[in-house]
């Protein structure tokens, strides 16, 4: 795949965001309680098929669903659009690449306008809208916000063996790269790209796919994070924190990765940087630098790489997955995840903005 020509193409969506992701669960009481009662997300509404949750500084309708079903995996990831044409012209440029398009009517997803689901190149059940229900917005509801506060969903993390394939898909779509893992031999293992203008909406992360590494969802401050963690130690409950706290090299967040009751995986984040300006540039980092996946060298547990949820295709199912070909980042790291530290009288990796030398 290479990337969309605009030339020879439809025109494609103006995309603004990550903007809501639709999870399968297996017992909607079961995860109420880890996403309401843990996380702290505000419940939009509620029945015996879904709940639709958002954080506290969201003013859309919602930006989870939670939806009820026999197996647990991805139904959608959802961006929103600048303008309600956009959604047309989502309905062409999928056409063109040869996609399957589904137009859902008003409402087909409570609070949402009308949209185009679509399954991409890379295979995943990706929705396209403008126009979403408001709801009130609680940024100044410090009375019910609680310690571990969680702001806004920030992004989508996906697993998918050829990283060039779906770097160059991603940019025929308008995203750009903030940063990426590569090693000597040019190998890409991991993209970061976005639309808004923060590190990334969406991760490409190197694996057998489609699959659903991760959702990610943003704080305020560290100690938020910090409180969500003595909050899961305090319920007897810290078998669900997988990894973290720490912070990244790659984005310099501060992470903590949670699996959900089913097994997805999500990411409370927060400090990454401003990547709006149209020079901003690309930094890569080399896949034997320790510090890459935590500043800090702290071992990456084994499941992070290996493990993520299934993805559905419009129909309700799970797709097959592709093998990578190309070395995974699993398999070139020693122990958990890692290389040591370069020290002196040792290579030494020079990182310079927009390049690795």
């Amino acid at each position: 795949m290479s990337p969309t020509n605009p030339s020879t193409h439809p025109t494609p969506p103006d995309i603004i965001r990550a903007a809501y992701a639709e999870l399968i669960v297996t017992d909607l009481a079961t995860s109420r309680a880890f996403y309401h009662g843990v996380l702290g997300l505000v419940i939009t509404h509620e029945d015996d098929d879904a709940i639709y949750l958002r954080a506290f500084e969201e003013y859309l309708h919602h930006s989870l669903v939670l939806r009820k079903g026999p197996v647990a995996a991805l139904a959608a990831l959802a961006y929103r659009v600048r303008t309600p044409e956009d959604v047309e012209f989502a309905a062409d440029y999928y056409t063109g690449l040869g996609c399957r398009v589904e137009r859902r009517a008003s409402g087909a997803t409570r609070g949402i306008g009308a949209s185009v689901r679509v399954e991409d190149p890379l295979g995943f059940p990706i929705e396209f809208f403008h126009e979403a229900e408001h709801v009130e917005r609680f940024t100044r509801r410090y009375d019910v916000h609680g310690a571990g506060a969680i702001s806004r969903l920030d992004h989508f993390n996906v697993m998918t063996p050829d990283i060039g394939a779906a770097r160059g898909y991603y940019e025929g779509l308008g995203f750009k790269v903030s940063e990426d893992i590569q090693d000597e031999a040019g190998t890409t293992y991991a993209a970061w790209m976005y639309r808004k203008a923060t590190v990334h909406d969406v991760a490409l992360t190197g694996g057998d796919g489609p699959r659903m590494h991760h959702i990610a969802f943003a704080t305020h401050e560290r100690h938020q994070i910090l409180h969500i963690c003595d909050h899961l130690g305090a319920i007897r409950e810290s078998d669900k924190i997988e990894r973290g706290p720490g912070r990244h090299g790659v984005s310099n967040a501060f992470y903590l990765y949670l699996r959900d009751p089913d097994g997805h995986r999500i990411e409370i984040y927060t400090h990454d940087y401003y990547t709006g300006d149209p020079d901003n540039p690309t930094l890569t980092w080399d896949v034997h630098d320790n510090q890459r996946r935590d500043w800090w060298g702290t071992p990456v547990v084994p499941s992070w790489y290996s493990e993520a949820s299934a993805v559905l295709d419009l129909d309700g199912n799970p797709r097959t997955l592709v093998e990578r070909e190309e070395p995974a980042e699993e398999s070139v790291t020693i122990g958990a995840d890692g290389f040591s530290y370069t020290r002196e009288g040792e290579p030494q990796p020079e990182y310079k903005l927009g390049h690795q030398v």
